[in-house]
């Protein structure tokens, strides 16, 4: 599909599990790839500026904020959104525990909140220090409540459930 001025490209992006191809504008948002062409709605618009980790999935298992990332930029890379991580009939186990802890009211940061969660345990056992960290060049990182605090810092819930949020993540990856 060419348009006169604009530059468009073919992408193939693996979606949870599934290879998924599209012809995009170049500069459209691997947000807007998902949501409005792969019809992946679980990822959330929120700020479109990168503040409030509404819109965070993973992109080779590394937590990405889907606004600023180009859809090429993710040109044969493996993307896993929160449909990807459970569904209703075998939820992940971070979902189970932000039901059990109530880690969320509206719903609508939630996504952005699990997959976050979910990157930050791999962040932590691959020793990837945050600001608090104690040991810097420990191989890996205990996830103490202060930890996880901070490194879910970047997802922002207007609601004000970021206790049970903590208290989720703490339950399935914490020390």
């Amino acid at each position: 599909m060419a348009h006169e001025g604009i530059s468009t490209a073919e992408v193939t992006v693996r979606v949870n599990g599934q290879s998924r191809s599209a012809d995009i504008d170049t500069r459209t948002s691997l947000l807007d790839l998902l949501r409005d062409r792969f019809r992946l709605t679980g990822t959330k618009w929120g700020c479109n500026q990168g503040g409030c980790g509404a819109c965070t999935v993973l992109v080779d298992d590394q937590r990405t904020l889907s606004c600023l990332m180009l859809a090429v930029q993710a040109d044969g890379r493996e993307v896993t959104t929160i449909e990807g991580l459970g569904d209703a009939a075998a939820l992940h186990r971070l979902q189970e525990a932000f039901i059990a802890h109530d880690g969320f009211q509206c719903g609508y940061c939630t996504a952005g909140q699990i997959c976050s969660g979910v990157a930050l345990a791999g962040e932590a056992a691959a020793g990837v220090p945050s600001v608090v960290t104690q040991d810097l060049r420990a191989e890996t990182v205990e996830l103490s409540v202060e930890e996880i605090r901070e490194r879910m810092s970047g997802n922002l819930c207007r609601c004000g459930a970021h206790n049970g949020i903590v208290a989720a993540v703490s339950e399935v990856y914490g020390s």
